[in-house]
C-alpha cells in the first residue's frame, strides 16, 4: 500500500498563501488528490491530478489553488493562494482512482491543519 505524509500546514491570515507537500512512497499510475475536512463536516474533495497531469478542482478553489506533482521527487503539492477563513480544515493527500469521490481513494496521509484567520 502507498504511504503518504503531508506537511506545510499552519496558521495564515486571510489573503495569504501556503504550500502543502505530500511525500508519496511510490509514484505509480495512481491518481493523487487533496481533500479536506472541517469540524462537523464530511471530508470533501479539493483537487485531484492524474498520472498524465490532468487536473480537476472543486469550484470554490478554482483560480486560487494549484495542484501539481513532481514525479522525480515522489511529491505532491497544493499551492494555496488568496486563502479565506472557509478554507480552514484538516487537509489530507490520498492515492487512488481519478475521481472526486472520497471512497475511491484507498491510501491516505495523516492530515495537516490549515487555519485561516479573518
Amino acid at each position: 500500500q502507498v504511504q503518504l505524509a503531508e506537511s506545510g500546514g499552519g496558521l495564515v491570515q486571510a489573503g495569504g498563501s501556503l504550500r502543502l507537500s505530500c511525500a508519496v512512497s511510490a509514484f505509480s499510475l495512481s491518481a493523487l488528490g487533496w481533500f479536506r475536512q472541517a469540524p462537523g463536516k464530511e471530508r470533501e474533495f479539493v483537487a485531484i491530478i492524474n498520472w498524465n497531469g490532468a487536473t480537476t478542482y472543486t469550484t470554490s478553489v478554482k483560480g486560487r489553488f494549484t495542484i501539481s506533482r513532481d514525479n522525480a521527487k515522489n511529491t505532491l503539492y497544493l499551492q494555496m493562494n488568496s486563502l479565506k477563513p472557509e478554507d480552514t480544515a484538516v487537509y489530507y493527500c490520498a492515492a487512488g482512482r481519478y475521481t472526486i469521490r472520497v471512497t475511491d481513494y484507498d491510501s491516505w496521509g495523516q492530515g495537516t491543519q490549515v487555519t485561516v484567520s479573518s
